[in-house]
């Protein structure tokens, strides 16, 4: 049987919730959209108590305070499935579409995603859109053989545990070369704590988070211990500066 592309009826649903409602929007000169995990497979919507959803509220509160008095705006995208679903891809289509909606609105300011989990793979590969400066991926999901063939011109900031038993952080790792050979500037954080839910240091992960964003978006420099001429050499770069626990 095959896989109906949006078996509920929720095509009128925006995929775009900016966080603070649309106020300035006109004003806006640059976004940050907010992507959340999920599952491998589930064509149901998100639940109403969404735990994936939850999980990254906090970073964008991170990312509004750091923004407080620039004109950048900040939202969430919306899924209509649970899971990703194999070719269909369902969140990366919502991630398209959320980045029409925000156009709409405030016209073509760059863009920053930032996204976890599943979340995370669907901005890297919404990331061929012509307006993303780069993603701020948080534990992402890479499966081996994932293309990072369109990033060219892109910058990926990737935050991983080691020890997420979820995601694997090899596969980040060899994500990063891929979109390095491809063209990205690309840098990769070993997070020493904080696993696939990134609770464990908790206000680490949304430091560094909204300090690579600000930086991606050019306001600040990238975190530290990240520089400009620091990108990926095949090895992540400690978050503390310490070598991982084995």
């Amino acid at each position: 049987m095959a896989l109906p592309d949006h078996p509920n009826d929720t095509a009128d649903v925006a995929s775009l919730a900016l966080v603070g409602g649309h106020r300035s929007v006109r004003r806006a000169r640059a976004a940050v959209l907010l992507l959340h995990g999920g599952r491998a497979d589930a064509l149901e919507p998100p639940a109403a108590l969404n735990l994936p959803a939850l999980r990254v509220k906090p970073f964008a509160t991170s990312i509004r305070r750091a923004v407080a008095h620039e004109d950048v705006l900040v939202g969430h995208v919306r899924y209509r499935h649970r899971g990703w679903n194999g070719h269909h891809a369902h969140p990366v289509a919502d991630a398209r579409r959320a980045l029409s909606e925000l156009y709409e609105v405030a016209g073509p300011v760059p863009v920053v995603l930032v996204g976890h989990s599943m979340g995370a793979r669907a901005a890297l590969r919404a990331a061929d859109d012509p307006q993303v400066r780069g993603v701020v991926a948080l534990a992402p999901w890479c499966p081996p053989g994932e293309s990072a063939s369109h990033l060219g011109g892109r910058t990926v900031i990737a935050l991983h545990d080691e020890s997420d038993r979820i995601t694997r952080a090899g596969d980040t790792w060899a994500y990063l070369t891929r979109a390095q050979a491809a063209g990205a500037d690309a840098y990769g954080l070993r997070m020493p704590y904080g696993g696939h839910t990134m609770l464990r240091r908790a206000r680490q992960w949304q430091r560094l988070a909204a300090e690579a964003t600000t930086g991606l978006l050019g306001r600040t420099p990238l975190p530290s211990p990240l520089t400009e001429d620091l990108t990926w050499s095949g090895e992540p770069v400690p978050a503390d500066g310490r070598p991982p626990q084995r």
